[in-house]
Parts: structure tokens; C-alpha cells; sequence
């Protein structure tokens, strides 16, 4: 009844509302107008709703039309926002040549906030449309008015700058919006992880990540919990720490199931197909780590269930994680010389459409045809390769160039009318400066005297303008002359890594030309010290912070780079690393990387000459500011030979960590367990 009511009294209602609000607000005309919208909006929802109970299903509504009947900018606005479904008759280019007549008529008459909400319009069509320099360069000209938009239409700019910055990858500019959202106290979906993991910063992303989403997740949440902890190891797996990333897949193996078992909620259909789909990606993502480690054979199993589970739960959608899979299977198999299986899945419907992946399967058919001994098509496949690259390299020099160009234009253009615009206000002022000094031009010189006594102020005051602008101008200069020691810094320890890796190539040539086994030891064992050194300055270049080294990230490389040189042993072996927040500086951490490379080496290569299985080390680093720093390295190997005290003084490896550790300003400690070796020491 109510409704019925409603429907056939309409314009009784909204007279009776008009008439209130032009008495009550008769001096605030702009929420009049936009109330009146409102009650007209629900109205006309309660009227349609009748309509639809006596007559036969109708098509969607026009919105374009309705968009035209609104009355004024903001009303037009505020509706074209909060209609997700307005394409549904007309086309974007049918709504932007509308907006641009209603744009240029507002021009005519002046009307800035007509202008502002059609601007705004423009920006979003044109991100719809995909041409991203153009929504940008409208969305810059909106911005510079943010001070006099009002909450809504603000959050509504730095939305579409955010996403058109994300597009153009242009992510510095990105973080200073996401920067200025949290200042203006739009805080929801605020993150930087997302722009840090498109940078390949993926620790940094971590941190971010853990930070924004450990506070709102439940204990009970168990979907959200795997979600939670397989980004993590994902990130982790990017950055090579593949051992702890491993860790965090099964801990979000074992939540999605419980999320699955659980019997006490019921789940909907759509929860259960996204449960399993989550478990074939997680299980996915734990076979890519066993690849990553060189464990083919441990891989594929995980990687073809994975499979499975993503075709039988994911039947309409793509998904970039079976191909992936697909992918690693046939390397697997490629790795283990099976090389029909290989093929098989290279020829599994597999049509990449990431660049990656297109790499990554072109690579794999050229080392199959390397490995079969046709190296015609094997050459073939790594040119397809140079191609891409070359094209990608080609194409982001000129998509940036465009972008810079693009936003050069349109603040040289905005900085043109804005000096126009002040021109002529200058000029007006000027107008009737001089008219004014006609009239009072006596009361002038009555004054000079009066102002002579002013101008010993007004010149110091000037020269404290003179002096702090001279101080700003060797302030700027400084912090340039900073950055650019950063930057030189950085591109010193890169040249210094690139060294060392092409000493480790000339030994690892050296090693191919030498018959002597022991030679050849040698040779390895200088090759892993190099890489240990190496890997100290990658790790400094790609810090923000110069001066120190996060630890746990490093030696889980170190351990990473021994193990493949080590290809046939330590794979089994349990390596715990306890070193979370440690940071040294480059003058300890290339001793300690040294020492560790030689005490993990001596593992692999004696500690367990029989069986691995079972074999355990353990690293312990701990260091706190202002305090003596302890390190700790034990395994439950066979232990040290009898000798062990004779060959110190023979032994290069023993004599070698001994010089280290005084570097160190320490001694080595050795002392012998029941279950293996310990060494450790004190440093400050």
C-alpha cells in the first residue's frame, strides 16, 4: 500500500518536500537540489517496482537518457558514478561526445563546478576507453583544484590518478598519491605491496603485505589465513628464499584443508570450487619451490596435481598458474631426459599469454632441441627469445617516452593558462593601481619621508630572503650530491659484483681445461668464495639502506649458490637459519659470508659421507645494537677427524676461517658433540 501510495501521489510527495526544504535551507540551495535527487531517485525505484508487478519483464534501463534529463553538472556526475551498468545501451564514445557539449557550454558561462564534475567524467570515460594518457592528463588539470573539490569528488581524482599511474607504470607517482589518500584520510585499500612487487622488490613487499593484512585477518578465517600465508611464501619463492618459502606453503596447505574439513560451517557451492582452486595453487606453488632446488622428481607430483585441481575447479576462467605449472612439468622432465613427456606437455593446449611465460617456453623447446641434437631449431627458439626481448625493450622505451611526453605536454599547457590567467589578472590590477595613484598622489608625497624610514627595513628584510634562499639553494645541492653518492655507490658495488662473477667464470673455465682432481677442488672451493663475496655486494646495490646487509635474506642465498655447486648432496639435509633482523655492515659481513660458505661447504662435502637423510644444520646469528654480536654453526655430521688439531695448521679452509675471524676481532671456537660439531664465537 505503501508503495502503491508512493507511485500515484509522486508529485504530491516531492512538492511537499520542496516546499519544506526551500524553507527550512532557503541558503544552502546545493543540498536542496541534490536531496531533491535522492527522493526523486527512490520514487521513481518504488514506482518502477509496481510497473513490474502488473506487465511483462522489461529491458535494461537507459541510463544515457536519464544521464541527459539531470538538471546541472553535479547532478550528472553524481549519477554517472553510481551507475556501474551505464554502458549497458550506449557506448563510452556516445557518453564522451555528450559530456564534451555540456563541457563546453559550462566553459562559456563560467560555471567551475560544472567544468570540475565534467572533467572528472571525461577522466573516468577515457580509463575506460584504456587510454590512460588522456584520462591522466584531465585527471592532473582536476587535481589542481583539489583544495576547493569537496570529499567525495577528491577521493574520486586520486582513484582514477592511482590507476592511471598503475597502467603507465609509473609507479613513484603512484606511491605519492597512495601517500596523499592516507594524509586526506582515505585509508581503505591503501597498500604499497602491490607497487613494490611490480618494482621486483619483493621482500620490501613482504613486509608490506604482513603489516596490511596479519590486523585484519581471524584466527578462524582459515581461507583467509592460507591466502595470507601463500602470498607470503610466493614472495618469497620471487626473492629465492626458497627454503622459508616452502615452509609457509605448507602451513597454507594444511589451513586450506582444514577450511575444507570443516564440517561445523556450511560452505556455498562457489566457497568450496574457490577452496579448491586455492589448494591446487598452493600445491602448485610448492612444486615450482621443489624446481627451484632442483628436486624434479619431488616437483612433479605436486605440479600435476596442482594441475588437475585447476582444470576440474576452474573450467571458464584462464588461469596463469596452470600454465605455469604446465611449464615447470615439462622442464622437469626435460631436466630427468624424458623427453616425450617434455614434449607432451609443451604441446598441452598451452598458449601463454604472459611474456614470461612465452620466454620461458621458448627457452625450454630450445634446450630440448639442444639436448636431441638439433641445434637448428634450438638456435631458432633462442632468437624468438632476443626478439621478444628486444621488442619489450623497444616498446617500453617509447611507451615512456610517450607517457613523459604526455605529461610534460599537459603541464606545460596548464602552466600556460595559469600564467595567461594571472597576466590578465596582473593587467586588471594594474588598471586600478594607477587610477587609484591619480587620485592620491598627493597623500604620496606627504608620505615619502615616512616610507624613507621604512626602506632601511624593507632592505634587510630583503637580504634575510636573499640569505635563506642562498641557504635552501646549498641545502638542495647537498641533497643531491647525496643521492648522487647513492647512486654512485650502488653502481660501484654492481661493477664489483659483475667482477667477481667473472672471476667465478674464469675459474669455472679454468676447472673444464684442468685433469687434477685436487686442482679441480681447489678451483671450486675459489669459486664458492667468490660467489660469497659476490653475492655480498648484489645484495648492497639492491638495498635503499648502503651501509648494512639484512642477513637472513643473504645467507639463505649463500645457501642456495652452495647447494647447486653441490648437486648431488645436501638436498636432504634440514637447514634452520635463525638470523630474522640482523643487519652487519659490508666490513663484517664479507668475513662472515666467508666463514659460513667454508662451514657449509665442509658439511656437503664430509660431514655426511653415507646418507643425508637424516642430516641437520643449524645457524644462529644474533646482533644487537650497542651490544656483542654471537654466532653459532652446528651439524650432526660424523664430526671432526681425530687429527683434526694437526691439520689446522695444514688445512687452507681451517687457517683461512681463523684469519676471518680476526677480522672479526674474535677466535673460532670448535668444540665436539655427541651428535656432530659445533663452531661458534663472540664479535663486536
Amino acid at each position: 500500500m505503501i508503495l502503491t501510495y508512493l507511485a500515484h501521489n509522486k508529485s504530491l510527495v516531492e512538492s511537499v518536500f520542496s516546499s519544506k526544504f526551500d524553507s527550512v535551507f532557503k541558503y544552502d540551495m546545493k543540498k536542496i537540489v541534490v536531496l531533491r535527487f535522492i527522493c526523486v531517485f527512490f520514487i521513481s525505484a518504488f514506482s518502477c517496482l509496481l510497473v513490474a508487478q502488473d506487465s511483462l519483464p522489461s529491458q535494461d534501463e537507459d541510463y544515457y537518457k536519464q544521464f541527459q534529463d539531470l538538471e546541472n553538472g553535479e547532478l550528472r556526475s553524481f549519477f554517472f558514478f553510481n551507475t556501474p551498468n551505464r554502458y549497458n545501451q550506449n557506448s563510452p564514445y556516445d557518453w564522451l561526445d555528450t559530456v564534451n557539449v555540456y563541457l563546453n557550454s559550462s566553459e562559456k558561462t563560467n560555471d567551475s563546478t560544472s567544468i570540475r564534475n565534467y572533467q572528472l567524467i571525461q577522466a573516468q570515460i577515457y580509463y575506460d576507453l584504456g587510454n590512460y594518457e588522456k584520462s591522466l592528463a584531465i585527471s592532473r588539470s582536476v587535481y589542481d583544484y583539489m583544495d576547493t573539490l569537496d570529499k567525495d569528488v577528491k577521493k574520486t581524482i586520486l582513484e582514477l590518478m592511482d590507476g592511471n599511474y598503475a597502467m603507465l607504470q609509473l609507479y613513484d607517482k603512484q606511491i605519492e598519491i597512495r601517500r596523499i589518500k592516507r594524509e586526506l584520510g582515505f585509508n581503505e585499500n591503501v597498500a604499497f605491496y602491490d607497487i613494490y612487487a611490480s618494482l621486483g622488490q619483493y621482500r620490501k613487499a613482504m613486509r608490506d603485505y604482513m603489516t596490511e593484512e596479519k590486523k585484519e585477518l581471524k584466527d578462524d578465517d582459515y581461507y583467509g589465513q592460507a591466502i595470507y600465508n601463500n602470498t607470503i611464501g610466493d614472495y618469497l619463492r620471487l626473492d629465492k628464499s626458497t627454503p622459508t618459502a616452502l615452509s609457509y606453503f605448507k602451513k597454507a596447505e594444511g589451513l586450506i584443508k582444514v577450511f575444507l574439513s570443516d564440517v561445523t560451517n556450511q560452505r556455498t557451492d562457489k566457497e568450496i570450487a574457490d577452496g579448491r582452486i586455492l589448494n591446487g595453487i598452493i600445491i602448485g606453488n610448492i612444486g615450482k619451490c621443489h624446481v627451484q632446488l632442483n628436486e624434479y622428481e619431488k616437483a612433479i607430483p605436486f605440479l600435476e596435481e596442482s594441475r588437475e585441481l585447476i582444470k576440474k575447479y576452474n573450467k571458464s576462467k584462464f588461469s596463469s598458474d596452470l600454465i605455469e605449472n604446465t611449464l615447470a612439468l615439462a622442464e622437469c622432465y626435460l631436466k630427468l631426459d624424458n623427453y616425450k613427456k617434455a614434449t607432451d606437455y609443451l604441446s598441452d593446449d598451452l598458449n601463454p599469454i604472459k611474456t614470461d611465460n612465452i620466454l620461458k617456453r621458448n627457452r625450454i623447446y630450445a634446450d630440448y632441441y639442444y639436448k636431441t641434437g638439433d641445434f637448428k631449431n634450438s638456435t631458432t627458439y633462442l632468437k624468438k627469445n632476443i626478439r621478444i626481448r628486444d621488442s619489450i625493450d623497444a616498446q617500453a622505451s617509447n611507451i615512456k617516452n610517450q607517457q613523459l611526453t604526455s605529461v610534460v605536454t599537459q603541464d606545460l599547457e596548464n602552466s600556460r593558462k595559469m600564467m595567461e590567467k594571472q597576466k590578465a589578472q596582473l593587467e586588471e590590477s594594474r588598471k586600478d593601481i594607477k587610477a587609484r595613484d591619480d587620485k592620491i598622489s598627493l597623500v604620496f608625497i606627504s608620505l615619502i619621508f615616512t616610507l624613507m624610514g621604512f626602506a632601511g627595513l624593507v632592505y634587510a628584510y630583503l637580504k634575510s630572503i636573499k640569505n635563506q634562499r642562498l641557504i635552501a639553494e646549498q641545502k638542495f645541492i647537498i641533497e643531491n650530491s647525496l643521492v648522487e653518492k647513492d647512486s654512485l655507490l650502488k653502481e660501484i658495488h654492481h661493477r664489483v659484483k659483475n667482477n667477481l662473477q667473472m672471476v667465478s667464470s674464469l675459474l669455472s673455465l679454468q676447472t673444464k681445461n684442468t685433469r687434477s682432481k685436487a686442482a679441480i677442488e681447489a678451483l671450486e672451493e675459489g669459486k664458492s668464495r667468490v660467489k660469497a663475496m659476490a653475492l655480498i655486494h648484489q645484495k648492497l646495490y639492491q638495498n635503499d639502506d648502503l651501509s648494512v646487509i639484512e642477513m637472513q635474506s643473504y645467507i639463505e642465498s649463500l645457501i642456495n649458490s652452495i647447494q647447486s655447486v653441490y648437486k648431488k648432496g645436501g638436498h636432504n639435509i634440514t637447514i634452520t637459519i635463525d638470523a630474522e633482523g640482523v643487519e652487519l655492515d659490508i666490513d663484517r659481513a664479507i668475513p662472515f659470508g666467508l666463514i659460513l660458505n667454508e662451514l657449509v661447504s665442509n658439511s656437503f662435502k664430509y660431514a655426511f659421507p653415507q646418507d643425508d637423510g637424516n642430516g641437520k644444520i643449524y645457524i644462529h646469528l644474533r646482533k644487537i645494537a650497542g651490544q656483542e654480536g654471537f654466532f653459532e654453526y652446528t651439524d650432526n655430521g660424523i664430526g671432526l677427524p681425530e687429527d683434526s688439531e694437526e691439520r689446522a695448521n695444514s688445512s687452507m679452509g681451517i687457517r683461512l676461517m681463523n684469519r676471518l675471524a680476526n677480522q672479526l676481532q674474535t677466535s673460532l671456537n670448535t668444540d665436539r658433540t655427541a651428535d656432530g660439531v659445533r663452531f661458534w664465537f663472540n664479535f663486536k
